[in-house]
């Protein structure tokens, strides 16, 4: 079955004038129009593409890659705003529309948002929402201390910033935990730091405890060859001078020029620290 709004591996049947037709295993068949056909294209070879509704809405294949895909989360920009919803620039020809009564504020042209892309079942059209946190859910949270997660940067809240894990999940990073510049829609690597027992997740941008040791040292070293082997940082050096330079906290910093002491990489000076 062809997923829409997703990407599918299809297999190509045969070349036409208005482009390559695709299929499945099923024997479901879409178009490629000939503007998205590459040159080196063989016939019974498989294909990766994805698959939309058409402005005519007739199901359709394209080789762009847009910036959401179904059930995913994206920050866009609204292209224009109309009688019925807001149009979102997602790298497609046909934009996304975000129906007014999908969004949790009302959107602007120009302005840009994180929206959550669905496939609506009573129209089965590919459409966007602002209101995000029905799409997010904390019910069934299987994590581990220290497992690597994808994260989107949700809203910036007193405590630190709400982010989107997986695209499935709500959680927090604390202020604490903050040692480089985030904004709204940014996305990182983020580990999990705990679960807590009302299943809300904290997330660090930094492995915890033992794990932290070995990519903290390697920021430090990468940042020294790209520094001509020398950076004016010490065990006097204030956090605030630490995180400017490395987007690490002291105490992260101090683990990683340990370890790369230990493995005699590096030599400590008043000034600084320097490769060997």
């Amino acid at each position: 079955m062809i997923k829409l709004g997703d990407y599918n591996t299809l297999r190509v049947l045969r070349s036409t004038s208005v482009g390559l037709f695709l299929g499945d295993e099923e024997g479901t068949e879409v178009l490629l129009p000939n503007k998205y056909v590459p040159e080196d294209f063989q016939i019974d070879a498989e294909m990766e593409v994805f698959c939309y509704l058409d402005n005519n809405e007739r199901p359709i294949a394209t080789t762009l890659k847009p910036h959401i895909v179904r059930n995913g989360f994206a920050f866009l920009k609204v292209a224009e705003v109309a009688d019925f919803g807001a149009f979102m620039e997602w790298g497609l020809e046909k934009h996304l529309l975000v129906p007014f009564r999908e969004q949790a504020q009302r959107m602007e042209e120009g302005n840009k948002y994180i929206v959550h892309c669905y496939l609506d079942e009573e129209t089965f059209r590919l459409v966007g929402s602002s209101r995000i946190n029905k799409f997010l859910s904390n019910e069934n949270v299987q994590y581990e201390v220290n497992d690597e997660v994808d994260i989107m940067a949700a809203r910036k809240t007193p405590l630190g910033w709400e982010v989107i894990v997986d695209d499935k999940h709500k959680g927090l990073i604390f202020d604490s935990d903050l040692f480089r510049p985030v904004a709204v829609g940014s996305r990182m690597k983020g580990f999990v730091k705990n679960v807590r027992d009302d299943n809300k997740i904290d997330i660090s941008l930094q492995p915890i405890g033992a794990k932290m040791l070995e990519p903290t040292a390697k920021i430090i070293y990468d940042k020294l060859q790209q520094n001509n082997g020398f950076l004016p940082l010490h065990d006097k050096s204030s956090p605030d001078e630490i995180q400017k330079e490395l987007h690490l906290s002291k105490k992260a910093f101090k683990k990683g020029v340990g370890i790369l002491y230990r493995q005699r990489k590096i030599t400590i000076q008043e000034d600084g620290i320097s490769l060997i």
